[in-house]
C-alpha cells in the first residue's frame, strides 16, 4: 500500500511523504476492513457467450463432500499464445476481492452479475474463517496468537451460507478462488509481517481445511458442495495488509503456487518472479487533484480522503466517488496508451462512506468495458490466475523487452518494431516518453 510519497512502516502503516494529506491507513486492517467486522460470459475479452454454466462432469465428493470435483472449471478463455513478432500486448485488467464475505448487503452477486454482463473475470481471495462458525472458533490455532483469535469477525451462520453459495457461483462463472488466509492480523507481536515460513505453511494448511471441511464443521447436510477441488484450485493469494511476503514466497513455491499478489506497492511496470512465484502488487497510479499517487486500493483511497474514518460526512461522497472513479480510470488510460503493463485493482465487499468506493469500482469497470467492445481482443478483463497462464506462455526475451518501458513511456519505435525485433532477440531496450 506503499505510494511514491510514502514508505511503509513495520506495522504496516502510512507515513504520509511532503505535501501529503494528513491520513494513515493500512492495506484493508482493522474494523470495518471486511465484511465480518463492520456466468455465462467468455474470459478472453471477446464477450461472447460461452456454453452453460453448469458442471460437465458428475460430481465426485472429496472428503466429506464439503468441495468435489466436477471436471474442468467453465467460461474459461481459450489456452493463451505467445505473442507474434510485432504484435502489440493486450490491456490486462485484474479486478479482485479480499475476504470475499457476503453479509447480507449483496454486494457479492452483485459483482458476480456485475461481471457476467461484461464478460469480466476476476480473483476472489477468500478468508478461510468465512467458512467456520464462530461456535468452532477454536479449530483455529493462528502463529504467534491465542487460539480462536481473529482480528476480523465470525460470520454469522446465514452469513456463511450466503458466501457458500457465492464461492460457489464464482467458480462457476469462471472466476478464481484465491485466499485471504484467516485472522487478518496486522499489528502487534503477532502481526503476519513477523510470521516464519513454517508458520505461513500453517496458517495456509488452516485456511484450505476450512474450505474443505466447512460441511463438518457446520453440520450442515442440505448445501451443495463447492464445486472445486481445492487443493489444486488454490494458486496465488494475497497477504493481510501486504505484509510478510518474504517469508510467505518459499512455501508458496513448496506448494506449487504460481503467483502472489501481496507486495506493498508497485509500479505499472511488467512483472517480474520472485522466488520462482509471479510478483503481482497493487500499484501506484495517479491521485486526481494530489501530486502524490496511491495504490490501486479502495481502502487506501479511502485513508487519503476521511483519514481512515468509514463514516465521514455525507456532503464528501460524490466529490470522493468522483475522485476515486478518476484515479483508477487513470491508471487504466495510463497503462492502455502506453506501456501496456497490467493493471490491477484491490477491493473489499464494503459499504465504507455511504458505499462510494464499490460505486466507483462499477463505474471503472462499466468504462473499461466500453473500451474494450471497442478494441476487441486488445483489452482483456481477467482473473491472476489467467494472466499468469498468459506469462508463462510467453517468450523470456518479450517479457524481458516488455519490462524496459516504463511507466508512461511507449516502446522506442512503436510496437511493431519493437516487438518483433524483441521476438529474435534484437530489441532496443526503452521506450519514448508517452
Amino acid at each position: 500500500m506503499r505510494t511514491s510519497t510514502r514508505t511503509l512502516t513495520r506495522r504496516g502503516m502510512l507515513r504520509l511523504g511532503a505535501g501529503a494529506a494528513a491520513a494513515v491507513g493500512v492495506a484493508g486492517c482493522g474494523t470495518g476492513s471486511h465484511p465480518a467486522s463492520d456466468g455465462s460470459h467468455r474470459a478472453d475479452g471477446s464477450g461472447k457467450p460461452s456454453p452453460s454454466g453448469s458442471e460437465t462432469a458428475p460430481a465426485k465428493p472429496i472428503g466429506d463432500g464439503s468441495t468435489s470435483y466436477t471436471g474442468k472449471q467453465p467460461h474459461q478463455p481459450d489456452a493463451p499464445v505467445p505473442l507474434e513478432p510485432g504484435e502489440t500486448p493486450p490491456q490486462f485488467v485484474v479486478f479482485s476481492w479480499d475476504g470475499a464475505g457476503e453479509v447480507g448487503n449483496g454486494l457479492f452477486p452483485r459483482f458476480l452479475d456485475l461481471a457476467k454482463e461484461h464478460g469480466a473475470h476476476m480473483t476472489f481471495f477468500l478468508s478461510g474463517l468465512y467458512l467456520l462458525p464462530e461456535s468452532k472458533k477454536r479449530l483455529y490455532d493462528p502463529p504467534n496468537n491465542p487460539r480462536g483469535a481473529s482480528d476480523i469477525g465470525y460470520l454469522t451462520d446465514a452469513h456463511i451460507k450466503d458466501t457458500l453459495a457465492g464461492v460457489r457461483r464464482a467458480w462457476l462463472d469462471g472466476h478464481e478462488i484465491g485466499t485471504h488466509f484467516n485472522g487478518h492480523f496486522c499489528g502487534g507481536s503477532g502481526t503476519v509481517g513477523n510470521w516464519t515460513p513454517a508458520q505461513w505453511r500453517s496458517e495456509i494448511d488452516q485456511a484450505k481445511s476450512f474450505v474443505k471441511e466447512w460441511r463438518t464443521n457446520t453440520g450442515w447436510t442440505d448445501l451443495p458442495s463447492l464445486p472445486f477441488d481445492y487443493d489444486k484450485e488454490l494458486v496465488g493469494g494475497r497477504t493481510p495488509c501486504l505484509l510478510g511476503q518474504d517469508n510467505l514466497l518459499p512455501t508458496a513455491r513448496e506448494l506449487g503456487w504460481r503467483y502472489d499478489a501481496s507486495s506493498p506497492g508497485g509500479r505499472q511496470v511488467w512483472p517480474v518472479k520472485k522466488d520462482g512465484i509471479w510478483d503481482l502488487p497493487l500499484q501506484q497510479i495517479p491521485f486526481p487533484g494530489h501530486s502524490f499517487e496511491v495504490l490501486s486500493m479502495d481502502y487506501n483511497i479511502l485513508a487519503n480522503q476521511s483519514v481512515n474514518s468509514t463514516k465521514a460526512p455525507a456532503h464528501n461522497y460524490p466529490g470522493w466517488r468522483e475522485q476515486a472513479t478518476n484515479a483508477y480510470i487513470s491508471g487504466f488510460k495510463r497503462a492502455y496508451e502506453t506501456n501496456r503493463a497490467p493493471f490491477f485493482i484491490g477491493n473489499h465487499f464494503e459499504e465504507w462512506n455511504g458505499g462510494i468506493y464499490m460505486d466507483a469500482v462499477e463505474n471503472v469497470l462499466r468504462h473499461i468495458a466500453r473500451e474494450k467492445e471497442k478494441s476487441g481482443q486488445d483489452i482483456r478483463l481477467v482473473s491472476f490466475r489467467q494472466f499468469t497462464d498468459w506469462l508463462d506462455v510467453q517468450k523470456p526475451e518479450v517479457l524481458a523487452a516488455l519490462r524496459t518501458v516504463e511507466v508512461g513511456q511507449r516502446p522506442a519505435g512503436g510496437w511493431s518494431a519493437f516487438l518483433k525485433d524483441a521476438a529474435t532477440g534484437s530489441a532496443t531496450p526503452g521506450g519514448n516518453a508517452a
